[in-house]
């Protein structure tokens, strides 16, 4: 009865996450129709020219960051937009990191009027540029607050502008990127409201209503920056990685945001938006209490709390995600950060799923409550336990002779074609959409790794999810520990 009941389970299980992975590719596809479509008709040198557009604060919070901070500084002050500043955080560095920045633009301390509205470590001191060429610039050195949080909320607390881009200094920024990713939040604001019903029978005129969503955050798709080329922090040539590690990951990071993300985009329940590029409306972030410092997957906790606090409240709101490819980041070389990266993952999730455990199937907060944080229970917390029973159950079933093989392997082989059938559609369908790779053989090498990855990626992330769990189950203390970064620039 018990075997009946879990395998039953099992299978159902499988079958659901197989028709979610479905639905997501449908969706993404529907998605990046309507945004291709849409963006063919836009002149992005409308929103630059227009006194409208809004200013934007970007923050990028910055500890022993000294073999690529001048780079990335760089980079970011030469973003194409109109109004914004550049806020980098300066996070108690033990490295060279702030005397680089002192150095290479010219920087003295001033007076500031930083209101903390957001509790963080103390703020020591706050630089401005000498040159008027860096005038956007402004350098935040503050006490080390021991995650990447708490410097995200004194940059927040320092920002001049109503939205902030949070980003890291491991990553290299488009161009465009806030041009792109600011026109979510001005489209909606288009569309406040509309005509409903019939002529009324006292004035005669059709009532107009409100139908607008605050649009309170958008993302946009990340890749792994590792082999590709850069000079002084623009792409020149993109490369899959060389090394097998951030090979396996930029073939992963493809996937969920073009396939994933994109899909979630389409229901309205994105479940997170990256830690390494998003764009936040910075009064609603503040009214969710900023970034909750103590938490180990802070950028999806912010998320989670500010369509809290908008359900709250009764007002309408979105999270948009843009398809194309705006930011470059250094992934984990070597399996030592990897595995940290991953277990800080494994442990922020289940935080989350502790956390936020009110709002679980609580009809009053809708998609979130009902659809986008049972998902994460069912499909990505649960998803490794119940991989790791299942193999310990196989290997049960082998000893004991109780495997019918004919079918065993005609189900291994379904489960193992469909996840390649995914990654490599996903893979294809960002270069046939955006063509970022210059030859066709590049992306058959990394369609390629889809075949290894059931293999030897997939397991990994299992491990280190399951030892991220095991961590906060016995209160274990995790330091975010040091991206250890080889710099831009460098086939890797």
């Amino acid at each position: 009865m018990l075997r009946t009941i879990f395998e039953g389970g099992v299978f159902i299980y499988g079958v659901t996450l197989l028709f979610m992975y479905a639905l997501l590719a449908y969706m993404s596809y529907r998605g990046i129709i309507r945004f291709r479509k849409k963006n063919s008709f836009t002149n992005y040198d409308h929103l630059l020219d227009s006194p409208l557009t809004p200013g934007i604060s970007v923050i990028a919070p910055a500890f022993n960051e000294g073999v690529t901070i001048i780079m990335n500084v760089r980079s970011l002050l030469t973003l194409n937009y109109t109004r914004f500043e550049v806020i980098i955080v300066n996070d108690g560095s033990t490295d060279d990191t702030l005397e680089k920045l002192i150095h290479e633009f010219e920087l003295v301390p001033v007076d500031f009027a930083y209101n903390e509205r957001i509790v963080t470590k103390p703020v020591k001191r706050l630089f401005k540029s000498t040159n008027t060429a860096y005038d956007k610039l402004l350098v935040i050195d503050k006490v080390n607050g021991k995650s990447k949080a708490d410097a995200s909320n004194a940059g927040i607390n320092a920002a001049a502008f109503d939205y902030f881009l949070c980003t890291d200094v491991d990553c290299i920024i488009e161009k465009d990127t806030l041009l792109r990713m600011i026109k979510p939040f001005m489209d909606e604001e288009h569309k406040q409201t509309k005509e409903v019903g019939e002529p009324c029978p006292q004035c005669g005129y059709v009532h107009v209503v409100e139908d607008s969503r605050q649009v309170i955050a958008t993302g946009a798709t990340l890749r792994i920056a590792n082999s590709t080329e850069i000079d002084d922090g623009v792409i020149v040539r993109v490369r899959p990685p060389e090394k097998l590690l951030p090979r396996f990951q930029e073939m992963e990071y493809i996937r969920a945001y073009v396939l994933g993300k994109m899909g979630w985009s389409g229901l309205n329940s994105v479940p997170n938006v990256s830690g390494g590029l998003g764009l936040f409306d910075k009064e609603i972030a503040i009214k969710a209490g900023g970034y909750d410092h103590s938490s180990f997957a802070e950028d999806m906790d912010i998320v989670t709390r500010m369509c809290a606090y908008m359900l709250d409240n009764k007002v309408k709101y979105a999270i948009r995600y843009i398809p194309t490819t705006q930011c470059w980041t250094e992934g984990p070389p070597n399996m030592k950060v990897f595995s940290r990266q991953r277990t800080r993952w494994g442990r922020g999730l289940a935080e989350i799923i502790t956390i936020h455990r009110k709002i679980f199937f609580n009809p009053r907060y809708k998609k979130l409550g009902l659809v986008v944080l049972p998902y994460n229970l069912f499909f990505e917390f649960l998803a490794p336990i119940i991989e790791f029973t299942g193999i310990l159950y196989y290997i049960y079933l082998i000893i004991t002779h109780q495997v019918n093989w004919q079918y065993a392997i005609i189900l291994l082989l379904f489960v193992y074609l469909y996840s390649v059938m995914i990654t490599t559609l996903a893979i294809c369908w960002d270069q046939i959409t955006y063509g970022y790779y210059k030859t066709w053989w590049e992306v058959i090498g990394l369609a390629f790794m889809a075949f290894f990855e059931p293999l030897i990626y997939h397991p990994l992330i299992v491990f280190f999810a399951l030892r991220g769990y095991w961590y906060f189950l016995i209160g274990k203390k995790t330091a975010w520990g040091n991206m250890q970064r080889q710099g831009f620039g460098k086939r890797k």
